[in-house]
């Protein structure tokens, strides 16, 4: 397992031992004299925070190292001291190999005043729910509309908070401009306004609108799959019941999703509700009867939904980041990695997905695969994947984003280097495609795309009922159905952008709090979740954002 070792009063890090790249902690001023090791180093370069310099020279062609693996190749001579940047060091990873060898680990031993339960929600066909959500499903975009329509009028007649303080703030505005011609008094604030009315079922958290642009003019794979991840959704621990609104002839049929239903819900434990717009003379008439459906359901959903103790290895938690920078594979993924080995020493469950930043990493998840089978799988998704990447004219060298770049992730390989921590170190149980779903305690493996919605869509699909999202940019991304916990990989972004971030892993950078520390505290935190006692800042936010994987052309 790699160690981390911070040397000269937390100025840098050589994560491993047999790194030759080096990450600043600190801005670190060209002309700098350090150690490292054995290593005597002068900067000759200015070094920002979170970027990387190298230990040691490096001619073309020779492969730098961080995390104790390959994560790039020199393209020209570098220097010893010198900035890594995107102009002297290209994307390079090691080669494919599958291992036979049995991976050995030991969960690790609780945490003082650990929780072994939390409030959950226990369904009828036995799976556990951390919230409470009556959804509202278009099966192709034609009939976003209608939820369009339903939506501005449920939730806010509902008391689900769904009135925009900006709406509040500008209704007083216009009641100045009739009353005094102007819009110039300067009390009126936003921060005078509660957008939290109380709900009238307040058992239920909220009604929620998955609206998206598939379901017709594609491939009949793609219908295929979008109808899977709608029954995923429909059927998650998190939704009390679904109104499936359809056009009537789209690809995405009505039976096929009743199928998937029947095959994930065979008792039909879940009420479901299928309205199809074809079928109707007039909208209104359809839209009226969604509305009265939707309330008598709603109130026996409130009657029927209560949280009970429930014990922790219930959850299944979805790890994602998103907007990385220097700093999220030292701090934040491996603080969310430590919290996950213990759920998973508690018989609970973790999906790791991104497939695209876990290039470079391949072998060591292999290696960690509990059966030989599984590690064989990983690799034929991950070169299918970068084959239908490849067959467009990129490759998975592409992914990092220009702000991934700007603060210190060089290449894909580094990126996912650090992005692969967020797993922690268990063994990999299974691996399965988009839009599976998790049947297996322990870690597993879900092929998504490396974008933060999808990802998050695909991870709530496969029964996450909690997500942990670390960031070291800031990235607002919530899920319609799960709660989604933000994780900061650094203290300045942190109080920056304290709206959004619900935990900060940066006290791991300037050497105030240990990875054991802050692991606990964010386990804590994943059980107040789960039981509701805390709102994630992206609940706050209405951040519901929901977008299926589209894989294939449309015709």
């Amino acid at each position: 397992m790699t160690r981390f070792r911070i040397m000269t009063k937390n100025m840098f890090l050589q994560i491993d031992t047999h790194d030759n790249l080096i990450v600043a902690l600190q801005p670190l001023a060209k002309g700098n004299r350090l150690r490292v090791g054995r290593h005597a180093i002068e900067l000759i370069d200015d070094i920002p925070e979170k970027h990387k310099f190298a230990l040691k020279d490096l001619d073309q062609g020779d492969l730098a190292v961080m995390y104790g693996v390959i994560v790039g190749r020199a393209n020209r001579p570098i220097r010893c001291g010198e900035l890594i940047t995107t102009d002297n060091l290209d994307h390079a990873t090691t080669e494919y190999r599958e291992t036979h060898e049995p991976y050995q680990w030991q969960a690790p031993l609780p945490y003082p005043e650990s929780s072994t339960q939390f409030m959950g929600i226990r369904r009828p066909d036995g799976k556990v729910g951390t919230a409470n959500y009556w959804i509202f499903v278009p099966l192709v975009f034609c009939s976003n509309q209608e939820l369009n329509e339903l939506k501005k009028v449920l939730p806010p007649a509902l008391g689900y908070g769904s009135t925009s303080r900006y709406a509040h703030f500008t209704e007083e505005l216009v009641k100045q401009i009739k009353t005094k011609g102007a819009p110039v008094d300067p009390v009126i604030s936003l921060d005078s306004f509660d957008p939290q009315p109380e709900p009238l079922f307040p058992q239920v958290d909220g009604l929620r609108f998955l609206t998206h642009h598939m379901g017709c003019g594609s491939t009949p794979d793609e219908a295929e799959e979008l109808v899977e991840l709608l029954a995923n959704y429909i059927t998650h621990p998190n939704t009390a019941g679904a109104t499936v609104v359809s056009l009537g002839c789209q690809k995405a049929e009505v039976k096929a999703l009743q199928a998937a239903i029947v095959r994930r819900d065979p008792a039909a434990t879940k009420p479901v509700f299928y309205y199809d717009r074809q079928s109707w003379a007039e909208p209104v008439d359809m839209l009226e009867a969604i509305i009265r459906q939707t309330l008598i359901s709603l109130h026996q959903a409130n009657e029927l939904s209560r949280r009970e103790p429930v014990p922790v290895s219930e959850l299944v938690i979805g790890v994602e980041c998103g907007g990385s920078d220097g700093f999220s594979g030292i701090s934040a993924n491996p603080v969310i990695g430590r919290a996950m080995d213990h759920l998973v020493g508690k018989g609970g469950s973790v999906i790791l997905a991104e497939f695209p930043e876990l290039c470079g990493v391949e072998n060591e998840i292999v290696s960690r695969c509990a059966e030989p089978e599984l590690g064989s799988r990983f690799l034929e998704l991950m070169k299918s994947y970068r084959k239908r990447v490849q067959a467009v004219g990129f490759d998975f060298d592409q992914n990092p984003s220009p702000g991934n770049i700007r603060d210190g992730l060089i290449t894909d390989a580094m990126k996912s280097a650090g992005a692969a921590k967020k797993g922690g170190t268990s063994p990999v149980v299974d691996v399965f495609d988009y839009p599976g779903h998790a049947s297996k305690r322990g870690l597993n493996l879900l092929c998504t795309p490396g974008g933060d919605v999808e990802s998050t869509t695909a991870l709530a699909g496969a029964g996450a009922n909690l997500i942990i999202f670390s960031t070291g940019l800031g990235t607002p991304t919530g899920n319609p159905i799960v709660p989604v916990l933000k994780v900061s990989s650094n203290s300045d972004m942190a109080r920056r952008l304290e709206y959004m971030i619900d935990l900060d892993t940066g006290p791991i950078i300037s050497g105030k709090k240990s990875l054991d520390k802050l692991g606990a505290e964010l386990e804590k935190l994943c059980v107040e979740t789960a039981s509701g006692s805390y709102r994630a800042k992206a609940v706050r936010l209405n951040q519901e954002d929901f977008i299926p994987w589209k894989r294939g052309m449309s015709l």
